[in-house]
């Protein structure tokens, strides 16, 4: 094997660290726990990767074009919330709001998504109209969107869901692939349509790359910052609506920290968080092995709280893997 050869295969080992620590980590676990690849378990996996995959998908644009979004978890729970409060049983004695009837489910869901754009759209103006930095403005709308569901729900959990809400998340196809998987399919395909071949995802690259050139190539940077974070709160408030269901119920515990496995999952995927770069297979790939590794520790016995530990060090070493890659090509 020849110098450069040597290299590469180093290169590729050390970037992809992550990815292949915790691939050998779920099959030492399948090799000890023969029931970790049970068809249960795959459906298990299948369905948890999805939903996450979906919240992913939004906060990767925000990555791609040097931002973040902090408030993509507790965007997500308040949607679920909304939902849950919207769909519950018509004769469930303690409906929220009992005088309203057994609503659509597609009308429930354009609803939360129309409110949703509003919420991303102050945040793409925060961000790109006042120049106010992504983590600070994110990190105060995590705060007022936390406020805003313990004001609405009361800190009350929302349960007595209606059957055809939940079987979104809990029916499958040919009683082997979740619904969900397939809802996030389609939306994993279009969010590489838009990515790839559309001006919007051009646009998104370049801003990334860097942010002063695109302006001056005759991007409308702040049009292109305002959309990037609409769409990622469309993509929160889809994801939300379909953990209220999974759930059974919802809380405004739910969501919590997810943005920040989303994160995680966007940059073990290759999206870096320096901007410019990240790929929708990539996305899939690193939101899959990361709850690859949470299913893994839950056969192996380990308790919640270790779970968050490992998890943790796990965001830390693939932030600094993708630090370490752009240094390198500085």
């Amino acid at each position: 094997m020849t110098k450069i050869d040597s290299k590469r295969v180093k290169d590729f080992l050390i970037n992809n660290a992550v990815v292949i620590l915790m691939i050998l980590a779920a099959l030492m676990v399948g090799i000890m726990r023969p029931n970790f690849f049970s068809a249960g378990n795959a459906r298990n996996l299948i369905s948890n990767t999805a939903a996450r995959f979906i919240i992913a998908l939004g906060v990767s644009g925000c990555l791609i074009s040097k931002g973040t979004d902090l408030s993509a978890g507790r965007q997500v729970g308040l949607a679920a919330c909304l939902a849950a409060t919207f769909l519950q049983r018509g004769d469930y004695s303690a409906k929220v709001y009992p005088n309203i009837g057994e609503l659509p489910i597609l009308l429930v869901l354009a609803g939360i998504v129309l409110l949703f754009m509003v919420i991303g759209l102050i945040n793409g103006v925060v961000v790109a109209v006042f120049k106010v930095p992504a983590f600070i403005a994110t990190l105060g709308m995590q705060t007022i969107v936390y406020g805003a569901c313990l004001v609405f729900t009361g800190a009350q959990p929302i349960g007595g869901l209606r059957s055809d809400y939940t079987i979104i998340a809990s029916g499958t196809v040919l009683n082997f692939i979740p619904y969900i998987g397939i809802i996030a399919a389609v939306i994993g395909a279009v969010m590489w349509f838009l990515y790839n071949k559309t001006p919007h995802g051009k646009y998104m690259y370049a801003i990334g790359g860097n942010e002063n050139s695109a302006e001056v190539s005759g991007i409308n940077t702040t049009r292109t910052k305002i959309i990037i974070y609409m769409l990622a709160s469309v993509l929160y408030a889809v994801a939300g609506f379909i953990y209220g269901g999974k759930s059974g119920g919802a809380s405004v515990n739910l969501g919590m920290s997810y943005e920040l496995q989303a994160i995680a999952g966007c940059t073990i995927g290759g999206v870096s968080t320096n901007g410019g770069i990240g790929k929708i297979s990539g996305i899939l790939v690193g939101v899959l092995v990361f709850e690859l590794l949470a299913i893994a520790m839950q056969f192996m016995g380990v308790e919640t709280s270790y779970t968050y530990i490992v998890q943790g060090i796990v965001i830390i070493f693939a932030v600094a893997l993708d630090i370490r890659k752009y240094v390198a090509k500085k």
